[in-house]
């Protein structure tokens, strides 16, 4: 019997025993690790002040606490996002080895229709094999703004990774209730140029994360 996108994620939320942290851009809230399986970390209401975010050039900066991980990127453009259903993929699924920060590129240019000012969220994904882990970040997209040489783009490892591909679809539409088949997936960098305009619904989504972690 297909499960429904709630009760897959309901599925996910497993005890796990590693952790990672968005250092940048600011996530919603301080670190919880106990709510880190759910929703945003468990913050389930938008942040008031948002972060600022470069259209183009821009990246988040994370740190991983398992040695092989998997780690993708949703975004949402509603003004207060408060389920997975508001959100469509932004940047495919990598898998990755080593602990410790990693900057991984997120360039929001080519995803169709965000315009400068626009304030969206993006929800980072991360499982390291035993159990998805969320966190949020509330954002302002910007032309004229550049990320500080005070936050830090550097990688804990050059380890090799894969990433799957995703089918394009409006990075504003709802999710298709649909499944979808997993595309195989093709060697590249965790710290390599992603391809933002491959963007795809929650129902691709949960297909590619279920290849994945299968492999």
């Amino acid at each position: 019997m297909r499960l429904t996108s709630t009760a897959y994620f309901a599925g996910l939320l497993t005890v796990v025993s590693a952790h990672f942290q968005m250092q940048f851009p600011p996530p919603r809230g301080v670190f919880v690790e106990d709510e880190e399986p759910t929703f945003c970390d468990g913050y389930l209401t938008a942040a008031s002040n948002r972060s600022e975010f470069p259209l183009t050039g821009g990246f988040i900066s994370l740190n991983s606490e398992h040695p092989n991980w998997t780690f993708g990127v949703l975004i949402s453009t509603a003004a207060n996002p408060t389920s997975f259903n508001n959100f469509t993929q932004a940047r495919n699924f990598s898998s990755a080895s080593g602990e410790g920060l990693f900057c991984i590129p997120f360039d929001l240019s080519d995803i169709p229709g965000l315009t400068n000012g626009e304030n969206v969220t993006i929800q980072s994904v991360f499982n390291g094999g035993d159990g998805t882990l969320y966190q949020c970040a509330d954002l302002t997209l910007s032309n004229s703004f550049t990320i500080p040489s005070s936050v830090a783009c550097t990688n804990a490892s050059a380890a090799s990774t894969s990433q799957t591909s995703a089918s394009q679809t409006s990075s504003g539409s709802s999710p298709s209730s649909s499944g979808s088949s997993a595309p195989s997936p093709k060697p590249t960098s965790a710290a390599s140029s992603v391809d933002a305009r491959s963007v795809m619904s929650l129902a691709g989504l949960l297909a590619v994360v279920g290849a994945v972690l299968a492999v």
